[in-house]
């Protein structure tokens, strides 16, 4: 049997999410008014019910996100919520707060989000026995760690990050931004604190990096090596961006969905999409024209140095050539790259700062800009962050989304019957009631004509198939057309009524009581409500602290990072790099004073980042 496959899609709204699938996606993850990890990102439940809808015609499913902590007062609204949204006909909730198990809701399918912090085997057989049936498993492991989990725990469902930005922190366990600017990334108000500016200095005062964005890593790019995530067990592939515009999902959907395609094709029916229908695209996909940092693979093939983007936290995009000749007012760029009117173009100076600028005009291979940036030098490194006539190409219809029909038109006794079938999923039969006239001319091409005009609808006819090659009953063209609505209308809903949602699994009885954070930081387990308390407590783990948001312990661990700066600067011993000359601790400085003291736990190859005491 072959084994599904899910190319899974962010959805900002409810246009975002019609065009994900349109171009590719077989599952669709949106935010509601509340409780979402992106509190700006929220969708009315008419909105999402519109997109369900439509996403179940082709057997794709949408994802709602209420991943964030929970307080008291909230519970009961929350509840009220995941029954509309069952209603609506969501196919499954992402779950950060266990309070949520404890509510009286329907049966839906839960999925623990990656913010539940899942990077171990432990922790993933102990979320399979509460009746998780896929677990979103942390952007920082490799194949080797995402193999060992799925081959320990076989029948649970594994999402994997594939594309997008990436937090420097595990999910779930980062309290900077609540530390610094009382907003809670657990709460959905991230102010993304890694992407700001620091100095790095030792103990002794001396600034090793001045003003740079220490921790702000470049954008996670897993394409060429999509294969391997699948071998390695992985079941849905996540682009990330919930706040991502429309443009940037249609072209990365696009992109990973092609090369889905391309690795089923040579799969020898191992594998096949999880959804319905053929898509095709008026673009070329090419992710390096969409917003983007930098690409890296993070650690899915181990610890490598060049995962940060120290310049800026900025989009970048595509290198372009370098600055060949300013003259004036203009300048031209060595290679063979064609500009625009329009496109946006950036450098990086010599202090080490993103500078960015709108191309006014270009002369054959000659750019003229407003005003020619003062620190642009010729042999710098050119970037285009904003492709115009590409992101206009986007802007338009760009994506078609059909699923393949074959007709067969019947003459029965004293009237005719239409067939239409999707093979595997359904079938419709119709009858033409009409009194039969011989025509005086060929009918066929007109009969074909009328059934296949179905170029507003999620159809395709594959083929038309007639009893005999010749057919001489006239039938008039209002009448077929009537016959192609009622087979359109009577498909969809057919499709509807054969959608069958999964249920979710009971919970079981959970024997696993490892304890996953130490007991002087139980704050980590985010206990914001009393339900999720009850929670712990009847799994075996009491006397957890108040979530961070509730109650800010004495002991700040802000931040729990694979990512080291040790390493990037070239100096972790353990790896191969030279002796540091600093003296340890050290600290991070931010623009108003405040400091951040690193530890670097290496019997677990991590950085902690700590509010200085």
């Amino acid at each position: 049997m072959s084994r599904s496959l899910e190319l899974l899609a962010p959805a900002k709204n409810l246009e975002c999410g019609i065009a994900a699938i349109d171009h590719g996606a077989d599952a669709v993850y949106i935010g509601a008014e509340l409780f979402g990890a992106r509190a700006s990102a929220g969708n009315s439940i008419d909105d999402i019910r519109l997109l369900c809808n439509y996403a179940h015609i082709f057997r794709v499913k949408v994802y709602v996100t209420v991943n964030t902590i929970l307080y008291d007062d909230e519970l009961q609204v929350t509840q009220d919520l995941i029954q509309h949204l069952y209603d609506a006909g969501v196919d499954a909730l992402l779950v950060q707060d266990m309070g949520i198990l404890q509510l009286d809701i329907p049966p839906i399918t839960l999925h623990a989000s990656t913010q539940t912090d899942n990077r171990t085997v432990e922790k993933v057989k102990w979320l399979k026995a509460l009746g998780f049936s896929r677990v979103v498993l942390a952007r920082e492991l490799s194949l080797q760690e995402i193999e060992e989990i799925h081959n320990a725990v076989p029948d649970v469902e594994l999402e994997v990050f594939v594309h997008g930005a990436l937090c420097v922190c595990y999910s779930g366990l980062c309290y900077a931004s609540e530390y610094c600017f009382k907003r809670s990334a657990n709460r959905g108000e991230c102010a993304q604190f890694c992407r700001l500016k620091f100095d790095l200095e030792d103990s002794g005062g001396r600034v090793i990096e001045h003003s740079r964005h220490l921790l702000s890593l470049k954008d996670m790019n897993q394409y060429d090596i999509l294969e391997q995530l699948i071998t390695a067990g992985a079941t849905s592939f996540k682009i990330e961006g919930r706040l991502k515009d429309v443009t940037y999902v249609k072209n990365v959907t696009a992109a990973y969905s092609n090369e889905l395609n391309r690795i089923i094709a040579h799969s020898s029916e191992q594998y096949q999409r999880a959804s319905l229908g053929n898509c095709t695209y008026s673009f070329t996909p090419n992710l390096n024209k969409t917003f983007n940092r930098g690409f890296t693979h993070y650690f899915i093939n181990g610890r490598t140095q060049d995962i940060s983007s120290f310049d800026t936290p900025k989009a970048m995009g595509e290198f372009v050539g370098k600055v060949k000749e300013i003259r004036g007012d203009s300048f031209t760029v060595a290679g063979t790259t064609a500009f625009a009117n329009g496109d946006g173009l950036c450098f990086v100076n010599k202090k080490r700062e993103l500078e960015g600028f709108r191309v006014n005009k270009v002369v054959n291979n000659r750019i003229f800009p407003l005003v020619v940036p003062k620190n642009l030098k010729q042999g710098d490194k050119l970037y285009r962050n904003n492709d115009y006539a590409f992101e206009k190409l986007l802007s338009h219809k760009s994506g078609e989304r059909k699923i393949a029909i074959t007709m067969f038109f019947h003459e029965m006794e004293n009237d005719f019957c239409l067939i239409a079938k999707i093979d595997g999923i359904t079938e419709v039969s119709l009858t033409l009631e009409i009194e039969k006239q011989k025509a005086t001319k060929p009918q066929r091409e007109n009969i074909v004509k009328q059934l296949t005009k179905l170029g507003n609808t999620p159809f395709v006819c594959h083929d038309i198939i007639f009893d005999s090659p010749t057919f001489d009953w006239f039938i008039p063209s209002s009448l077929l057309t009537d016959l192609r609505r009622r087979m359109v209308e009577t498909l969809i809903e057919n499709l509807h009524k054969g959608y069958v949602k999964t249920l979710n699994s009971k919970i079981t009885n959970v024997t696993i009581r490892k304890e996953f954070y130490p007991n002087e930081y139980s704050y980590l387990y985010n206990v914001s409500n009393r339900l999720a308390r009850k929670f712990y407590s009847d799994k075996g783990f009491a006397n957890l602290s108040d979530a961070f948001e509730v109650k800010m312990p004495k002991e700040k661990l802000l931040m729990q990072c694979r990512y080291c700066l040790r390493y990037s600067l070239g100096h972790c011993t353990k790896n191969g790099g030279t002796l540091s000359k600093w003296h340890e601790p050290l600290y991070l400085k931010l623009f108003d004073g405040q400091r951040f003291r690193l530890q670097f736990d290496c019997s677990k190859c991590q950085m902690n980042v700590y509010a200085e005491k």
